[in-house]
């Protein structure tokens, strides 16, 4: 229990009372929501017990890695207003839209610098440690820096997590940072109710040779030093729908560092850099060709990817940062008829700690590939060239080598109801026969069988109430409430992607001829974008299994 100190507390409250504030947070009243739920009064110096044990970070976040940083299109408007960088040792500076700052001390040196935040792109802390430091000392590799030293940033709720995550993602980082010769040499928090971490670094750089964003050259090759597919990885973790093995590539991706492309790429004669990170692929390569001067092309199928891109594609994971890059580069892109909106997106998708993207001559990008798959990097590959002197255009073709089924919903479907009934064709063996007795295969209602909201007569205020979305507490309230968590957890994402699980709702609640339930899932599946006409659909598969009476309650409900 959290220590209270009697006398403090009513003299803190009794202020805040004074005020009308919670003085500790002037957005709520004193007494606050917190105090009246768990009796606990943070102004007072008071901390509720946070239970030990692992931390699950994605999911205390709203957007994982660096698709949580403003989308590149707000960026420029909310920069454009500010005065240029106006001194003579300032070589590379804000307005140039590079990965780092590069400040000249000498001659012969300079001070390359950088910072970067994020949310959490994976759940174990001690990996996001390690990921926010990679991530971090990639713009000085991008650049073509040495890295020297670091500090910390970290945003933790100390009130809502374990103490001990916090100190895990700062061991992580710190290590990582270890692992590239850099100290980190101290650091700033903020307690902050969605977690984030990343690190300021100096480096060192020679200003003789900086690779900036904006010497892509005619006939150079384009190199892409790590796959790409963090963020749809991430948002499918999220969901609960990715594969344990897609992770852990991801994890291990984001957490290697871009040291050696960065030692590398100068030896054979790299023109520009930059890494893929939060604007996504298609957004970096645009801003290199805009800065360069030059149109590019890209073959999307010599694109590398991680493992499960594709399927959580398939399946719809589609995280929102995808639609903010998207408004952000896609005037720049230009894609043929052959390539889906599902293959472009992949290319707005955002990167946390993504690789190095490297403009160099051609001739010279076939053993620079073998270095680095030498030196382990094992995903670099060509995937385009520099084509002309140009405005920044990005052309993206296909050679139809790799594609995207959509047909992992639908695959979904069939293998739930073969898990059920075994053989489908001898449980249910024709669409068209609507008999009664079909209701019992997979568990279903008899046409006389009571609806779960009480009949049909259940009024329209307990829609919401069914299917766990909040009843009126009453003399069996525990087990009310038990019930619901039940169905939050049965109704949760997982091996059935969302929009497959609301129209199996549809199909059972007409079933069982739930009034309430069917009108509740139809209206969702309508703000979800199901169309009448899939609705209509879905309802006469209900019907199939259900037979007559399920056909008069349906069309009794449409009319």
């Amino acid at each position: 229990m959290p220590v209270r100190d009697p006398e403090k507390r009513k003299r803190v409250m009794q202020r805040s009372m004074r005020l009308g504030h919670c003085i500790c947070d002037p957005r709520q009243p004193c007494p606050c929501e917190e105090f009246r739920e768990l009796d606990v009064c943070h102004c007072a110096g008071e901390r509720r017990e946070v239970a030990a044990g692992p931390v699950q970070l994605t999911a205390m976040v709203q957007n994982p890695g660096c698709a949580s940083k403003i989308d590149q299109a707000s960026l420029k408007k909310i920069l454009a207003g500010l005065p240029d960088v106006e001194h003579p040792d300032v070589i590379v500076g804000a307005p140039a839209g590079d990965d780092a700052g590069v400040f000249r001390i000498s001659d012969h040196e300079a001070l390359v610098q950088t910072v970067d935040v994020f949310c959490p792109s994976v759940d174990d802390p001690y990996t996001f440690g390690q990921v926010a430091a990679a991530n971090s000392l990639s713009d000085v590799y991008a650049m073509g820096g040495r890295p020297l030293c670091a500090l910390s940033v970290v945003g933790y709720p100390v009130r809502e997590a374990p103490h001990e995550g916090m100190a895990e993602i700062l061991r992580g980082g710190i290590d990582k940072m270890r692992e590239a010769g850099v100290p980190v040499i101290g650091g700033h928090s903020i307690n902050d109710r969605e977690i984030k971490a990343g690190f300021a670094v100096t480096g060192m750089i020679d200003p003789s040779r900086i690779a900036t964003n904006a010497g892509a050259r005619p006939g150079d090759a384009l190199v892409l030093t790590k796959p790409i597919g963090t963020g749809i990885v991430a948002f499918a973790g999220q969901i609960g729908i990715s594969e344990p093995a897609w992770l852990e590539a991801a994890a291990k991706s984001m957490t290697t560092l871009n040291r050696t492309a960065s030692e590398l790429m100068f030896e054979f004669g790299a023109h520009a850099a930059t890494d893929v990170t939060g604007f996504g692929l298609a957004g970096h390569l645009g801003e290199m060709a805009r800065a360069s001067g030059v149109d590019v092309e890209v073959v999307w199928d010599d694109i590398p990817l991680l493992p499960g891109v594709l399927e959580a594609v398939a399946r719809g994971a589609l995280p929102g940062g995808i639609e903010r890059n998207r408004e952000s580069s896609e005037a720049s892109l230009d894609a043929g008829d052959e390539l889906t909106r599902e293959m472009c997106d992949i290319c707005f998708d955002a990167q946390t700690s993504g690789g190095l993207l490297v403009a160099l001559p051609a001739e010279k990008a076939e053993n620079f590939l073998k270095r680095l798959h030498e030196a382990g990097v094992p995903t670099a590959a060509v995937i385009g060239s520099v084509k002309a002197a140009g405005t920044g255009r990005v052309n993206l073709v296909t050679t139809g080598e790799k594609t995207i089924t959509q047909t992992e919903g639908k695959t979904a479907m069939t293998t739930e109801r073969e898990k059920c009934c075994g053989d489908a064709e001898s449980c249910c063996p024709g669409e068209s026969d609507a008999t009664d007795g079909r209701n019992a295969c997979c568990g279903g209602a008899s046409p006389g069988q009571e609806s779960c909201c009480g009949g049909e007569s259940t009024p329209a205020a307990a829609q919401e109430a069914c299917c766990a979305s909040g009843a009126p507490a009453g003399d069996a309230a525990d087990a009310e409430a038990a019930f619901k968590q039940f169905m939050r957890l049965a109704s949760a994402p997982g091996a059935i992607d969302v929009a497959t699980r609301q129209a199996i709702n549809i199909a059972l609640s007409l079933v069982t001829k739930c009034g309430p339930c069917t009108k509740t899932h139809m209206r969702k599946a309508r703000d979800m974008g199901f169309t009448d006409e899939e609705i209509e659909a879905i309802a006469w598969q209900a019907i199939s299994f259900g037979g007559c009476s399920v056909m008069m309650f349906y069309n009794q409900l449409r009319g």
